[in-house]
């Protein structure tokens, strides 16, 4: 296995579960979204406000491209990362993919009072973040494993990603 890849929907837990995991697989934790803030020196809203979302698909594309190349890494997704077919075909590629998901209640509990998201900072209804969640589903489902983390701990979460990579 040469990294893990977590992706869904903001709030769904892979910022949490992917350090633990890296922490217990000996691997280096790596945030796509604070990498492209670490290097472009702008927060994703600056670069969605400045430049657009078009751009910074492009960010995020670049530095799923540059996984291609490392091993041993717990990699965490932005929300969004999936939607792009080269972005699908990148993360295989790279490693295992994993999808975490949560129900539409759980993901607006875990984002009260977020104001770094930018998706989510335009519209916060339940509707509106349901309709994401249904639009994207399709790309989030074209993983490897998928964990609802509703109700779950992240050790529950970390556990079952575990019992799945040593199975294989």
């Amino acid at each position: 296995m040469r990294n893990l890849i977590l992706t869904g929907f903001m709030g769904t837990g892979k910022s949490t579960v992917g350090k633990i995991l890296a922490e217990r697989l000996v691997f280096r934790y790596c945030d796509l979204d604070a990498q492209i803030v670490a290097e472009t020196g702008l927060t994703i809203n600056e670069i969605f406000s400045r430049y657009g979302e078009e751009h910074f698909r492009s960010l995020e594309t670049d530095r799923i491209r540059a996984l291609a190349n490392s091993v041993g890494f717990v990699v965490s997704t932005g929300g969004g990362a999936v939607i792009a077919a080269i972005n699908r075909r990148l993360l295989h590629e790279a490693g295992v993919v994993i999808n975490l998901t949560a129900s539409t209640d759980a993901i607006l509990d875990r984002l009260r009072g977020e104001c770094e998201r930018p998706l989510f900072h335009r519209n916060r209804s339940p509707e509106a973040v349901a309709a994401m969640l249904a639009e994207r589903e399709p790309f989030y489902a074209d993983a490897d494993l998928r964990i609802d983390t509703t109700g779950k701990t992240v050790e529950d979460v970390v556990a079952e990603i575990l019992r799945f990579i040593e199975g294989r």
